[in-house]
């Protein structure tokens, strides 16, 4: 028990992420750069106040600390190479290098990086002039998917029903940069993740995540309001069909490429008539379908993870609580656009039991007092017998929490259990 591990971020995902890596038998110190009041609060977790994006800092943190794994939690860090210099350095890191994360820094490269490798997708349209989108779109069918072509923290994609809204949606992004259009997909979404490592695949339970704000999938995307695990439209059959059709497809066309990737490859799935299609990557775990996940893994995340980053043959399979998990995602007033921040948090103390956590996502702590710091505030997350108790489990939790403007969705779920 001497391993000491590096957790970039400070979001819910990593809080997620270090505690389920303090749990491994081997570790010592799990430290957070920046971390968050949540994460400060777990058995062996240290929170160090650095950005994770400062990569001389990080490198001679790790160096210092003696760092035996540095895991990289979300994009930006990924996109700006900070995986890069760690190697360079001579220390494992888990997470893609720049080239790679490119599959999420860019809409573009990602559509043709499918294409060129015949992964199922939208067609889509790439654009840098107002006038040739606006062209584009004047006969495009509705409803139509506008998106920003770069990181936008899961809020640069409109789904637009009019031709207006579309316009609008395409002035706005190109002020960014590029924009890509997409035609719209009927089906279901579903979250499909796996451990990428040098060609190896080893996929993880399945999950859902709820992206629009409000109840019933209405309302502006968002970062994501609330994921549970497992999910029946990814049934044994469907994930097989996706390892086949779209996650072995596209490390082996990483391999092609040559872009070395090790790391989580998040696929956005949507699965229609016509099979499963791809509405994005991600280079790393989502959020907040990580809580979930976190919650069922049995598996010890700091051997699975070194195993990657150091290259050697990855598991065929990993073990799973057989229970359901859901995490429900509690947001400021004003969230996604323009998210009321310093507010009070009441009710965290409140003894939850084993079946049910609480992780933070955008807190911060002013005078010992715990207040909130971001739009998506806390992750209340519960084990279940089934995917019905865990609902309840986690609602009953969210009952206890208060702060002035608190929002959530009352209908995490909801598609599995209509399915059920």
């Amino acid at each position: 028990m001497d391993a000491k591990v590096m957790v970039l971020g400070g979001g819910g995902r990593e809080h997620a992420i270090a505690w389920k890596l303090a749990q491994s038998a081997v570790v010592a110190k799990v430290y957070c750069v920046p971390g968050n009041p949540g994460t400060a609060a777990e058995a062996k977790v240290h929170n160090l106040a650095l950005k994770p994006t400062d990569v001389d800092q990080v490198v001679a943190a790790a160096h210092a600390l003696g760092i035996a794994l540095v895991v990289i939690g979300p994009e930006a860090p990924l996109v700006a190479g900070v995986g890069d210099a760690l190697r360079r350095a001579g220390i494992p890191v888990f997470g893609p290098n720049a080239a790679g994360a490119m599959l999420e820094g860019s809409k573009a490269h990602a559509k043709a990086f499918m294409e060129r490798h015949g992964l199922p997708t939208a067609r889509y349209g790439r654009f840098t002039d107002a006038g040739a989108a606006l062209g584009y779109l004047r006969d495009h069918p509705l409803p139509v998917v506008v998106k920003a072509d770069g990181l936008a923290a899961g809020k640069g994609v409109v789904v637009a029903l009019a031709r207006a809204e579309a316009e609008a949606a395409a002035r706005a992004f190109l002020q960014w940069g590029p924009i890509v259009i997409e035609e719209f997909l009927e089906g279901e979404e579903a979250s499909f993740i796996a451990i990428v490592a040098d060609g190896q695949v080893l996929p993880l339970a399945g999950s859902q995540d709820h992206k629009r704000l409000r109840d019933g999938d209405r309302g502006p995307n968002t970062g994501g309001m609330g994921a549970y695990s497992p999910t029946p439209i990814l049934d044994t059959a469907m994930s097989e069909r996706v390892l086949r059709e779209v996650m072995r497809p596209a490390a082996e066309g990483l391999m092609t490429d040559r872009t070395p990737y090790c790391g989580f490859l998040y696929a956005g799935l949507m699965i229609g008539p016509a099979g499963p299609k791809v509405l994005e990557f991600n280079c790393r775990l989502g959020d907040p379908e990580t809580q979930a996940l976190m919650m069922r893994l049995r598996s010890d995340l700091y051997t699975l993870l070194l195993t990657a980053a150091r290259g050697d043959p990855l598991p065929k399979t990993l073990d799973w609580d057989s229970r359901a998990a859901l995490c429900i995602v509690l947001a400021t007033a004003g969230y996604p656009d323009h998210p009321r921040l310093g507010d009070p948090i009441l009710g965290l103390n409140k003894t939850q039991g084993d079946t049910v956590k609480i992780f933070h996502a955008g807190t911060t702590t002013e005078h010992d007092t715990v207040i909130t710091a971001g739009g998506r505030v806390l992750g209340v997350t519960a084990l279940g017998e089934s995917l019905s108790i865990a609902q309840q489990r986690a609602y009953a939790a969210v009952a206890d929490i208060r702060w002035p403007g608190l929002q959530y969705r009352q209908d995490i779920g909801y598609r599995g259990l209509r399915r059920a």
